[in-house]
């Protein structure tokens, strides 16, 4: 598992947040749940695009008033 940027201390100790410490012991005891997020990730971010429906929803969109509180 990679390690974060941090600064180095004093003796060139690297220092670590005691909540960084607590997800890289995390993710390493569940290596499913970085698989899960990725998943998640292409579910909702990474479609495809139809360009036909995306035509059609710009055909059928209300125009809207230059200055929107009028």
């Amino acid at each position: 598992m990679k390690h974060r940027a941090s600064w180095y201390g004093p003796g060139g100790a690297v220092y670590q947040s005691e909540f960084t410490r607590f997800i890289d012991g995390y993710l390493h005891d569940h290596p499913g749940v970085v698989r899960d997020q990725q998943l998640g990730w292409r579910t909702w971010w990474e479609r495809p695009v139809k360009l036909d429906d995306l035509e059609k929803a710009q055909q059928d969109s209300v125009p809207l008033p230059p200055y929107y509180y009028e």
